[in-house]
């Protein structure tokens, strides 16, 4: 059978859309799988009570790139937005990420000068032993560790602090100055109304099969001549190797009779006592003048074939398993995995856009 279209798409997320966009272009044709019931993957928004809700957590934009942020720009505009969560922590309230106004509210202290002191007072006697507990606490101490840091972490990752790599966490970024925005990128926003838009601009000349198992249709492989597929690896696989670890998250949605819940967008919850890790306020991401607020709790749990992946888990164990799924992949030209569940990697969304042109890019050059 002649092949229909030029690329077949496996999952209709972040970066099989950039993809698209720069396919259909260039005149290519795309057949879009997807398995849920809408496009956008983890981006996909939905309207509640008149709010833009991000359905599967919240998502910020950021990216030093300029020549990124305009890209995305000139496929929506996207609204200027500052992410500035907050710790609560045995009814204490701190700010994130870790700077100066936390440093006051842990210890009173006013000047640079007195936090690094505080710090190099609590840090003091810690050696890094190489997992993520030991790091911690030989980088920050324990005030900040043991409150904010140790029970956050292992409710994310279901898992002892003391038994995760460190480089979950790679370094804790302290700063010494009293700026509560989270991300250090010059370019950070919201796509106005959401972030269906890019994904409708996007898929725009591109045929879509939602409700579709890609690995339970496999008639589909020949209706292309490549395939991007941006599903787990070690599913396509069937588990040959074993499964490789993920963390999965489960999602409870509250409609209030007040317009402001908490007063900010996202609260973290990091004592243990309480099973959720966060209350993200959608009102926040694009305020409307409404008597109403949506608000959601974030669950991670262990995840289980069957549910959706959100986080690889990339310990040695899992990556030494994850290049034997590679090395097996590299023998079927016919397909590439990417995105984060493709490449069993997790990435920033300006890291997918930037992959998918560079994808893009290298597959022209080479036909």
């Amino acid at each position: 059978m002649k092949p229909k279209y030029d690329f077949l798409l496996v999952g209709a997320g972040l970066f099989n859309a950039i993809f698209a966009k720069e396919a259909t272009k260039v005149g290519k044709t795309c057949l879009v799988i997807e398995k849920r019931n809408h496009i956008g993957g983890n981006l996909y928004c939905e309207e509640t009570e008149g709010i833009t809700k991000h359905k599967y957590g919240p998502h910020i934009f950021h990216t030093n790139s300029k020549f990124i942020w305009d890209y995305m720009n000139e496929i929506c505009t996207f609204n200027p937005f500052v992410y500035s969560p907050l710790a609560k922590y045995k009814n204490e309230l701190y700010n994130l990420p870790f700077n100066m106004n936390t440093f006051y509210q842990l210890w009173k202290t006013k000047t640079p000068y007195e936090a690094k002191a505080m710090i190099n007072k609590q840090k003091e006697g810690y050696r890094d032993e190489g997992n993520l507990e030991t790091f911690a606490l030989s980088q920050v101490g324990d005030d900040i560790y043991y409150k904010l840091i140790k029970e956050y972490t292992e409710k994310q990752w279901g898992c002892s602090a003391a038994k995760l790599p460190s480089f979950i966490i790679k370094r804790i970024p302290l700063r010494f100055s009293f700026d509560n925005n989270y991300f250090n990128d010059k370019y950070q926003g919201i796509p106005d109304g959401g972030y269906n838009r890019i994904f409708d601009v996007c898929f725009s000349g591109c045929d879509v099969l939602l409700n579709t198992d890609f690995l339970q249709n496999q008639e589909l492989k020949g209706y292309a001549n490549q395939i991007i597929y941006t599903g787990m690896i070690d599913e396509y696989y069937d588990y040959c190797y074993g499964t490789l670890q993920y963390r999965s998250l489960r999602f409870e949605e509250e409609i209030l009779n007040t317009n402001n819940y908490q007063g900010n967008v996202a609260i973290n919850y990091t004592e243990k006592e309480i099973p959720f890790t966060r209350i993200i306020e959608h009102n926040f991401f694009n305020p409307k003048e409404i008597e109403k607020t949506v608000i959601t709790k974030e669950y991670p749990q262990v995840w289980k074939k069957g549910e959706e992946a959100y986080y690889p888990v990339n310990t040695e164990e899992n990556n030494a398993k994850y290049k034997m799924y590679e090395f097996l992949s590299s023998k079927e030209p016919k397909i590439i995995f990417s995105g984060r569940l493709g490449s069993y990697q997790y990435y920033d969304m300006w890291q997918i856009v930037d992959k998918a042109l560079q994808l893009f890019k290298e597959i022209e050059i080479n036909n």
